[in-house]
């Protein structure tokens, strides 16, 4: 059986959603990205796997290194997937502080 890895699940652990910030604005090796840790090399390389696996990074050789850069097409999915959320709770709140204005006015 082969499992595939959850997106939501991998950008759930804090350090890889740091990895993605690190590598948003440029291609990074993974002793580059390791570099950034207080953590074993190994660990970082686990993080990077788990990330590829999910296709929010992309690997590209040059040479003997191998670089990462963020998958924009993956995280605009993400972003899609969430944006009505993002609405629905922006509406919430807006109608919850229209409320709450509205309360201390009549006191």
């Amino acid at each position: 059986m082969n499992l595939r890895r959850d997106v939501f699940q991998a950008i759930a652990d804090p350090t890889r959603r740091a990895i993605l910030v690190l590598v948003a604005t440029q291609s990074m090796t993974a002793g580059a990205i390791a570099s950034n840790f207080d953590t074993a090399r190994p660990t970082v390389s686990k993080h990077l796997q788990i990330l590829t696996e999910c296709e929010l990074l992309q690997q590209e050789q040059s040479g003997r290194e191998v670089y990462y850069h963020l998958n924009p097409n993956k995280m605009k999915e993400i972003a899609d997937f969430i944006e009505p959320f993002r609405k629905l709770w922006d509406d919430r709140f807006n109608k919850l502080e229209a409320l709450m204005k509205n309360y201390h006015s009549t006191k």
